[in-house]
């Protein structure tokens, strides 16, 4: 398949420095990032707490940058609607998190959000095979969720690879060491969304607009 567009940056607020999150956001909407990465953790679904409901609703009242809602907690079905997000958001949740998949894509689009679905590096592509036509976006965790600045799991780049050649049209978004190179050999794959977070974007020396302007270079 032949990539005709540029890929999409989604910044991990997580990695972002919280006593200037104001200059960030600013800076991202003059980068023209596409989405804002919100990683929400429970401790339970993941060894990690982080991100959590009023940050959500308080970032989604500071910019018009849609936000990509990354849940990783268990059972999201119950808790969909502790979160803020509407038309032009994407919320993604994990296979493992729910026995009620279908129930969670259709609360999500009940509220024009974007449903994706995440798997983790070891969750084999053929749970799609039921839902696929309903999802909006697949995300491929590149790392074990749970904590920033892990390495790369090489298989997952076959697996972009192959996820793209089963599902032509389906977009795919990547989230895991997405380093300047990693994102080389992501897009190649196939990715069309990129986590930035440690690895890149928020790399030290933490100078956003030089970070992201090579990103978006290494995601042509």
């Amino acid at each position: 398949m032949g990539l005709k567009m540029s890929g999409k940056i989604a910044p991990s607020m997580m990695c972002a420095d919280f006593l200037r999150l104001e200059n960030d956001i600013r800076a991202f909407e003059k980068l023209d990032i596409e989405y804002l990465h919100i990683d929400v953790m429970d401790g339970c679904f993941v060894p990690n707490y982080t991100l959590g409901t009023d940050y959500v609703k308080n970032l989604k009242k500071a910019t018009s940058i849609p936000m990509d809602i990354h849940l990783m907690i268990e059972r999201p079905e119950d808790k969909l609607g502790w979160f803020d997000f509407g038309e032009g958001d994407y919320v993604s949740f994990h296979y493992e998190a729910t026995k009620h998949t279908q129930r969670v894509i259709s609360e999500i689009k009940k509220r024009n959000a974007k449903a994706m679905l995440a798997l983790n590096p070891a969750t084999p592509l053929c749970v799609l095979e039921d839902v696929i036509c309903d999802l909006d976006a697949v995300l491929i965790m590149t790392v074990n969720p749970g904590f920033a600045g892990q390495k790369l799991v090489p298989q997952t780049l076959d697996k972009i690879k192959r996820l793209r050649e089963l599902y032509p049209e389906i977009e795919i978004e990547v989230d895991g060491n997405v380093s300047f190179e990693n994102a080389i050999k992501m897009r190649e794959a196939g990715a069309d969304i990129f986590v930035a977070g440690s690895s890149s974007v928020f790399q030290t020396p933490k100078d956003l607009t030089v970070n992201t302007l090579r990103l978006r270079e290494c995601i042509r």
